[in-house]
């Protein structure tokens, strides 16, 4: 039986819908679930209708992953009470406990992004005194808005992690 036809069935689609939903025709669907491989333009359309990994759905090996070590990489970003110390740490643990992969480097790429957002959004807020009253109100609550932003970010990443060895809040590249 081919990857594809298992995912299709599992999603409870039949070919036609496949077809609809990824805009691929029928026939590829078919010549695929025959044994073809896809390449290329396909692939990348069927990862993400499928919503699975390059090495899910042709079953390669997921190159040096450590589940565990990858969730204490993802939880180590709770250290953002210290500045910065939510990017070094995990970088630090990434390399130390030679973690190097796509899920490490998007977890970190995450929280890289998750900062500069932050010191820019509070870094503007002066700004919009006018419609907030006082900055160090506005301040804090996107202060306290970034940092529930980054908890539900790390929690659901987690989970996902735990239950499907991916991430649930992911960039559409690794800044890292």
């Amino acid at each position: 039986m081919s990857k594809l036809l298992t995912y299709r069935e599992n999603l409870n689609l039949t070919q036609k819908e496949l077809s609809e939903k990824s805009g691929l025709s029928i026939r590829t669907i078919q010549r695929i679930e025959s044994g073809t491989e896809p390449k290329g333009h396909t692939l990348k359309v069927l990862l993400n209708t499928l919503n699975i990994t390059k090495e899910e759905f042709l079953g390669e090996p997921k190159p040096n992953m450590n589940k565990n070590i990858i969730k204490w990489i993802n939880f180590s970003s709770l250290m953002f009470i210290i500045p910065l110390a939510n990017i070094l740490l995990p970088l630090l643990i990434m390399k130390k406990k030679k973690q190097v992969n796509s899920i490490t480097k998007q977890i970190i790429s995450i929280q890289i992004l998750w900062t500069l957002l932050t010191i820019v959004f509070v870094g503007i807020s002066p700004f919009f005194v006018r419609w907030f009253g006082t900055s160090r109100q506005l301040t804090l609550i996107l202060l306290v808005i970034s940092i529930l932003i980054n908890l539900y970010i790390i929690f659901r990443n987690a989970i996902e992690i735990e239950n499907k060895d991916r991430l649930y809040i992911k960039l559409k590249s690794s800044i890292i």
